[in-house]
């Protein structure tokens, strides 16, 4: 094995465990959502007023920067070349990730952040839909049955999943990774453009200081 093999074999396995555990900050940035009553709860015994305010800015500030690195990596992978070296479940985690950064926008300028508002449960069902996606994929696609497994228990549905379904499988899975680029980048793009225009319409928006 000469240096480009090991630099490939070790960027492909530090992208991997990224993409992985942007799945597991998906179901952490929802169990944070969820967790508006047990947030109030603990407030409750915090005695000076600066800590509940930095424990309320925190409780709010972690869901969205979880959310914003679930999307940065979603981004990051949903490119061709990036999804051919991986194991990801195609069209699961890109259509996910939409779901994600729609979810992020409605929080940062829609107003998602106060708890019981329309838009907070939106947000929140939206990433509550992404992580049913992302756990449908990396159940039933990116961690499917082995190949160990199969060669002892043939089964038709593991490896149907494994070879349609998976991004780097060949060719079943690179036609479906391109077909799932063509769909969600597009898609991805426009998720940004609305986040700059909301944006900017509130930096032009006047201030209670104003």
């Amino acid at each position: 094995m000469n240096e480009h093999d090991l630099a490939k074999g070790l960027e492909v396995w530090v992208l991997q465990n990224v993409l992985d555990a942007s799945v597991l900050m998906g179901i952490v940035a929802s169990g944070l959502l969820l967790a508006q009553g047990y947030y109030r709860e603990l407030s409750r015994h915090l005695n000076l007023r600066v800590s509940r305010e930095l424990w309320n800015l925190l409780t709010v500030v972690l869901a969205d920067l979880l959310l914003a690195g679930v999307f940065l990596v979603g981004y990051m992978v949903l490119n061709p070349d990036i999804m051919a070296d991986l194991k990801m479940a195609v069209p699961f985690y890109p259509i996910a990730t939409l779901f994600f950064a729609a979810a992020l926008i409605l929080r940062l300028f829609k107003g998602g952040h106060e708890a019981g508002s329309p838009r907070f449960h939106w947000a929140l069902r939206l990433t509550l839909i992404a992580n049913a996606i992302n756990g449908l994929g990396f159940t039933f696609v990116a961690e499917a049955a082995s190949d160990e497994y199969l060669a002892h228990h043939a089964s038709p549905f593991w490896t149907y999943l494994k070879t349609h379904f998976r991004s780097n499988a060949d060719p079943a899975g690179l036609e479906i990774a391109q077909a799932t680029f063509y769909l969600c980048f597009p898609i991805l793009l426009l998720l940004s453009a609305w986040a700059v225009r909301c944006a900017l319409a509130r930096m032009k928006s006047p201030t209670p200081e104003d």
